[in-house]
């Protein structure tokens, strides 16, 4: 177990490199300037550039950044808020995103297994098509239009939220935009899980199981559940990371402050060190979900642990 997180760990390692790189790159290869101030002249602009190290050679630059990013300096805003640190905007926004997304994840997670369940025990009856009717809502509506038709039923005509976020009401205020986001994770999980459970539930090692008068609630919450949330892992680990990075449809509906709407600013202003700083960001979040889902998935199914050790 230990030499395989140890594995994973160098892999996340290498990829971020490999992330950073690549945004450097394309941060270099990108049209205009962070300097779009039509007053600027020629020489202003070289102090300004020969100031903030854009004049040094593309790999002078590169390395002196990595060597900063590692240490978690992100450089500092060159528009959106000038000489401001990177850092500082992003943690001002962050705590936003993940409490939005973080509980959208979360409660989409649960309600996508409670509902699978539900629907592959009960397969063919009332219950069954009620929960296929939600999924099917859940998959076929965008986020933005179910953020819209949530905001209007419970923020406008019932007051039971608020439609606008409000920071003296964070938890309350981020009801609606997690149930927005939460419904696609919701129903696809469910799907997911009910035609795992169904085929987990009519196999003969259920049945034999059965015969030997093992109680109904431990077969489906002990065994079938073990290894029908096995793909339901794998399917929601990248979901959630998206949410957590932020929607930014979402953030303009429910005006929420987070990281999704200062990314869209900082690339109409060609702030550099803000678009690398939240991309890195995503990148660090997505890879760090993904490597708690493969230690989770693991955990779940050892087989995959002794495949590994067989082949080895």
């Amino acid at each position: 177990m230990k030499k395989y997180i140890a594995k994973r760990l160098l892999v996340s390692a290498a990829s971020l490199l490999a992330v950073l790189f690549i945004l450097f790159l394309l941060m270099d290869l990108l049209p205009g300037s962070p300097f779009n101030d039509e007053k600027l002249t020629e020489g202003q602009l070289l102090i300004l550039k020969e100031k903030y190290g854009l004049d040094r050679p593309f790999f002078t630059r590169f390395l002196t950044y990595a060597g900063n990013m590692i240490k978690g300096d992100l450089g500092v805003s060159y528009s959106i808020a000038k000489d401001v640190p990177v850092a500082e905007l992003i943690a001002n926004r962050l705590p936003v995103s993940l409490q939005v997304g973080g509980l959208a994840a979360f409660a989409g997670g649960i309600a996508g297994i409670a509902l699978g369940m539900v629907s592959a025990v009960k397969e063919g009856k009332f219950s069954d098509g009620a929960a296929m009717i939600l999924t099917v809502l859940g998959l076929s509506l965008p986020s933005y239009v179910l953020a819209l038709i949530l905001s209007y039923v419970f923020g406008f005509r019932l007051h039971w939220f608020p439609i606008l976020y409000r920071l003296d009401f964070p938890l309350w205020s981020s009801v609606l935009p997690a149930a927005a986001l939460g419904a696609f994770m919701a129903a696809s999980v469910a799907r997911v899980m009910r035609a795992e459970l169904i085929l987990i539930l009519k196999s003969e090692y259920m049945a034999f199981a059965e015969s030997r008068g093992v109680p109904e609630r431990r077969l489906l919450f002990v065994h079938a559940l073990k290894n029908g949330i096995l793909p339901a892992v794998a399917l929601m680990a990248p979901m959630t990371a998206s949410m957590i990075t932020g929607s930014l449809a979402v953030e303009k509906i429910f005006s929420i402050p987070g990281t999704g709407s200062l990314m869209v600013t900082a690339i109409q202003s060609n702030d550099y060190n803000v678009v690398a700083g939240l991309a890195f960001l995503f990148s660090c979040i997505y890879i760090a979900v993904m490597l708690a889902a493969d230690i989770l998935y693991e955990i779940l199914n050892p087989g995959i642990r002794i495949a590994g050790r067989e082949a080895a």
